[in-house]
């Protein structure tokens, strides 16, 4: 089953001879409970790719559709909703709120959506990521592999659809980052959670399932 598709995805700036084509006609998907690596050098457009997933950004033309949900049917209120409920986001500077301790980032877009926790499920995801005796600290206090893992646990606890990471390494030590990446993979495993991680990485991309690679805006190949 497909959770993620996108079909002939266009996103260009500009116009005439200062037209940029950052998206030029992306068509691929992903399948329930698969961990995909988008690769690509800057400037490829992977990071744009990933705003279109993930509805930070409105393509110029072309189709998304999420756990069976075109985006471009929904008007900008529904779309943050559908975001809050179906997408976790994994980003590289962790984007964790430096005055709520290691539990209340954890469970803010629960709270936010006004639901209530699934304490038993955060608790599995808290031990699994190895933070359970940090819930109590504030971020400024962690290091950042552990700022990352509280970042990770926070997409995870909302049960989205599809977790989009968007170079969720880029700020930790080759060994860090192996860490966190292992522990992303387990993740994906345990919970059976469909993962998207663009990366510029070759050797973290390889942990993946599998990888999709992208340039000047077209996808050149899978493996």
């Amino acid at each position: 089953m497909s959770i993620l598709k996108t079909d002939e995805l266009k996103k260009y700036y500009g116009t005439g001879e200062n037209q940029v084509r950052a998206l030029d006609g992306v068509s691929f998907q992903v399948e329930k409970g698969e961990f995909v690596s988008v690769v690509g050098t800057s400037g490829s457009g992977k990071s744009t790719l990933l705003h279109m997933l993930g509805g930070l950004d409105r393509p110029t033309s072309g189709m998304v559709s999420i756990d069976g949900q075109d985006l471009s049917e929904l008007k900008d209120d529904a779309l943050c909703i559908f975001r809050r409920r179906k997408i976790g986001f994994v980003f590289q500077n962790y984007n964790l709120v430096p005055s709520l301790n290691v539990y209340e980032n954890i469970v803010l877009p629960v709270q936010l959506d006004g639901r209530v926790p699934d304490e038993a499920f955060l608790k599995t995801i808290v031990d699994t990521l190895g933070i359970s005796e940090k819930l109590n600290s504030l971020p400024n206090n962690l290091s950042g592999g552990q700022q990352q893992r509280v970042a990770i646990a926070r997409a995870l606890v909302s049960k989205p659809a599809i977790i989009l990471a968007d170079e969720p390494t880029g700020n930790l030590d080759s060994r860090t980052s192996q860490d966190v990446l292992g522990l992303l993979k387990i993740s994906s495993n345990k919970f059976a959670q469909t993962i998207v991680m663009i990366t510029h990485d070759e050797e973290i991309a390889q942990l993946a399932d599998r990888i999709v690679r992208i340039e000047d805006g077209k996808i050149l190949a899978r493996e």
